[in-house]
């Protein structure tokens, strides 16, 4: 449950400083619409992308299982961000209620065992058009239900709740950063000497598994701003 609570709480912090205090009202600070739901079936979308899955064109390529790991944490970002919100709405209790509920559903067991199997990317798919289906879905929101197929994607995308947790704090501290040299205002550069910047705070978290969250921070600072001086 540690970390399941650890992750909710670096996402209200996030959404706090991004959106404002009135994103669980569905409006950040700028007054923009906020659509959880689009957001997850959107980022399910690019996760596809991973695999090889047009019939017409590059029917060879092999999947990328890294760029599948980010996107699941990616989504992870706006399960939490809709659950966060949801308990909020439905008045059913604070972050530490909610941690609580989440690891005490029956797929939550399985994610503390270590992984790195994947499934077939048949499979991948399928359980990633489920969560979409739910996303997308007019109906009251079967949160419990999302909740659980994700858990079950994580398993089969090669990742458990230790890697999980790891990559989330790392992307954590990316979009703080990304945050910092002006993403929302479209100057900052996701490309960094031809790696996505997702590639490398991947690679230097799992260079260093002792590397503390600060530090990820400081050097991705770094490598950012030698590589984008004005």
């Amino acid at each position: 449950m540690d970390k399941i609570l650890l992750m909710l709480q670096l996402q209200m912090q996030l959404n706090d400083s991004t959106n404002g205090d009135e994103w669980k009202s569905g409006i950040t600070k700028n007054k923009k619409i906020i659509n959880w739901r689009r957001c997850i079936y959107m980022e399910c979308a690019e996760m596809i992308d991973s695999f090889s899955w047009k019939h017409w064109k590059s029917i060879d390529q092999e999947p990328d299982w890294d760029n599948l790991q980010i996107e699941v944490v990616d989504v992870w970002h706006f399960i939490m961000s809709l659950a966060l919100e949801n308990y909020d709405k439905r008045m059913r209790g604070n972050v530490e209620d909610l941690a609580l509920n989440i690891s005490e559903l029956p797929s939550f067991d399985a994610l503390s065992a270590k992984n790195e199997s994947f499934a077939s990317q048949n499979e991948v798919i399928q359980k990633v058009e489920e969560i979409m289906i739910l996303a997308l879905s007019r109906d009251e929101l079967e949160l419990e239900k999302m909740i659980e197929d994700f858990f079950e994607l994580v398993l089969m995308s090669g990742l458990d709740l230790n890697t999980l947790y790891r990559l989330y704090v790392g992307k954590n501290i990316l979009n703080q950063l990304r945050q910092d040299n002006g993403y929302k205002e479209g100057s900052y550069i996701k490309i960094w000497n031809n790696e996505e910047d997702n590639v490398v705070m991947k690679r230097l978290w799992e260079e260093d598994e002792n590397l503390k969250p600060d530090v990820l921070y400081k050097h991705l600072t770094k490598i950012y701003l030698s590589l984008h001086k004005d």
